[in-house]
């Protein structure tokens, strides 16, 4: 079974609280700077040097980040050259 990679992008209330890091605290605010949509929780863990799993969560119940979660799937066209 293919499993999802957790990826977090900013909501719009992110957005506003990076104007104010006093807001959310240095480690959000700088996991909040580094979410881009693309980047995994795996590879956001290690470019602030410590799991930030439970702060991503944290930060999604609070409605700054939320999961765009992304199954590692061949794409439709590929099926269909494969087939023909």
């Amino acid at each position: 079974m293919i499993q999802g990679i957790r990826r977090y992008a900013k909501t719009t209330m992110a957005w506003e609280a990076l104007s104010r890091p006093d807001a959310v605290g240095r480690q959000a605010h700088t996991l909040l700077l580094m979410a881009n949509g693309r980047r995994s929780e795996q590879e956001l863990s290690l470019l602030l040097g410590s799991d930030v799993s439970e702060l991503a969560y944290g930060l999604m119940e609070k409605g700054y980040l939320q999961n765009t979660a992304a199954a590692l799937q061949p794409e439709a066209d590929d099926d269909a050259l494969a087939g023909a």
